[in-house]
């Protein structure tokens, strides 16, 4: 009885060891800013970009990793995960959305419902089929894939890799503006990625292991879609690392959004961490 209480005690402090570190980060970035008002190279700016996205990668990335404490993947496949994410993302992600359907262009000018609906269809699907793809043609067969939150384990550590190129393309194309509300940007991006393809990894373990229809891994993907896409729309105007650009009602609506966005993805990961909670405790792990 003491031993699973304690594993649980630890896992709680390290969660939360993790959202303080992810404040901290923040705020730090803020201060470095107000009180250095840096000046950026092309150079200077890429290395600025990276460094910043590791930071909120290497945190959401322990943290999905903790979850599964029974039988912990080998951290050398998670790692091929996370280079196998980013390469996608760089390769056909990024080049499809921004350069082939050139979103960042015309979907935030849009109105409501086609910004949803183009979300979901260009942004969410290509994003969240690539994860899949990335899983489903690399580890899934591996004999490390043995239990279903492994879906869920590994497809996280693929979204975080798209998320660390996401991220620094965001400090690229701004030009390094504001790069405070840039730090929460990457905080917030890097956890809906995370936990979006998280939902992607449920339904890809439950199929591998359970016998499924087969209009299930579609419906994973599409609902991990729709919440790709509602998260980017709540997320709003805070594209261009700018928060206060509409005035001030514009500021409190980007806030408010951006506090929904949050949410939206907190309740991902919340779902998905009492998945793999239940899952360890019929397995024998609580």
């Amino acid at each position: 009885m003491n031993e699973p209480w304690r594993q649980r005690s630890g896992l709680w402090q390290a969660d939360v060891a993790s959202i303080v570190l992810l404040i901290v980060f923040v705020l730090a970035i803020f201060g470095l800013e107000a009180w250095l008002q840096p000046q950026f190279t092309p150079t200077t700016l890429i290395i600025t970009g990276i460094l910043m996205a590791l930071v909120p990668a290497v945190v959401w990335l322990a943290f999905f990793y903790r979850r599964d404490r029974l039988e912990p993947e080998p951290k050398h496949l998670v790692l091929q995960m996370v280079i196998l994410g980013a390469l996608l993302a760089s390769a056909v992600g990024v080049p499809l959305v921004e350069g082939l359907f050139d979103v960042p262009n015309w979907l935030s000018s849009s109105p409501a419902w086609a910004q949803l609906l183009g979300g979901f269809l260009i942004v969410g699907m290509t994003q969240e089929f690539l994860k899949y793809a990335a899983v489903r043609f690399s580890v899934y067969y591996a004999a490390d894939f043995n239990e279903a939150i492994d879906g869920i384990i590994y497809t996280t550590a693929v979204a975080i890799g798209y998320a660390l190129v996401l991220n620094i393309n965001f400090v690229v194309s701004s030009g390094g503006v504001d790069l405070g509300s840039g730090a929460i940007r990457m905080v917030l991006t890097t956890l809906a990625q995370a936990s979006f393809a998280g939902v992607v990894g449920y339904f890809l373990g439950r199929m591998k292991f359970e016998k499924r229809p087969l209009w299930w891994m579609p419906l994973g993907l599409a609902l991990a879609a729709a919440l790709n896409s509602l998260f980017y729309f709540l997320r709003g105007n805070l594209n261009q690392g700018s928060l206060g650009s509409q005035g001030s009602l514009g500021a409190v609506n980007t806030w408010f959004g951006l506090l929904l966005a949050a949410l939206l993805a907190g309740a991902t990961t919340w779902f998905l961490a009492r998945s793999i909670q239940h899952d360890l405790a019929v397995h024998g792990g609580d």
